[in-house]
C-alpha cells in the first residue's frame, strides 16, 4: 500500500482551491455587478436582486401608484421573482466555466440556473465583451 504524503496532497490542494478562486475573481471582474433586474413594460415599476434575491433596488413612478397598493404589491413579487431567476442565471454564466461540469451541478443546486431563453431581459454578455 502506497503512503500518502498528507502535506504535499493538503498544499496541491491548496494551489487548486486558490486557483479557481483566481479564475472566480476574474470572472466576476470580466462580469461586472452579478444582480438581476426586472421592470414593467411601461417603466412604472423596476426592480434589482442580488443573486440570492435581496432587493437591493426599487424604483417607483406614478403611474405605478395608481393601480393600488395591492396590485403594486403583487407586481413587485413578481418582478422580484423574475430578477432573481435573471441573477442566478448571470451567476451561474459568470461561475460555470470557472467551476467545470460538477460545479456546474452544484451552482444548480443553490438555484443558479441557466434560464432559457428570455426576450425581456437585457442583453449581458458573460465574457466582458
Amino acid at each position: 500500500m502506497a503512503e500518502i504524503d498528507v502535506e504535499r496532497e493538503a498544499a496541491r490542494v491548496s494551489e487548486q482551491v486558490e486557483a479557481t478562486a483566481e479564475r472566480a475573481r476574474e470572472q466576476f471582474a470580466r462580469a461586472g455587478s452579478v444582480s438581476g433586474q426586472a421592470e414593467t413594460p411601461d417603466g412604472a415599476i423596476r426592480v434589482e436582486v442580488n443573486p440570492g434575491g435581496l432587493l437591493t433596488g426599487l424604483t417607483l413612478t406614478q403611474v405605478a401608484l395608481r393601480g393600488g397598493s395591492d396590485a403594486l404589491a403583487r407586481q413587485i413579487m413578481e418582478l422580484t421573482q423574475r430578477a432573481t431567476r435573471r441573477a442566478g442565471d448571470r451567476m451561474y454564466h459568470t461561475l460555470a466555466p470557472v467551476l467545470g461540469p460538477e460545479g456546474e451541478q452544484q451552482l444548480k443546486s443553490l438555484g443558479y440556473e441557466p434560464l432559457p431563453e428570455d426576450e425581456d431581459a437585457p442583453s449581458i454578455d458573460f465574457d466582458g465583451r
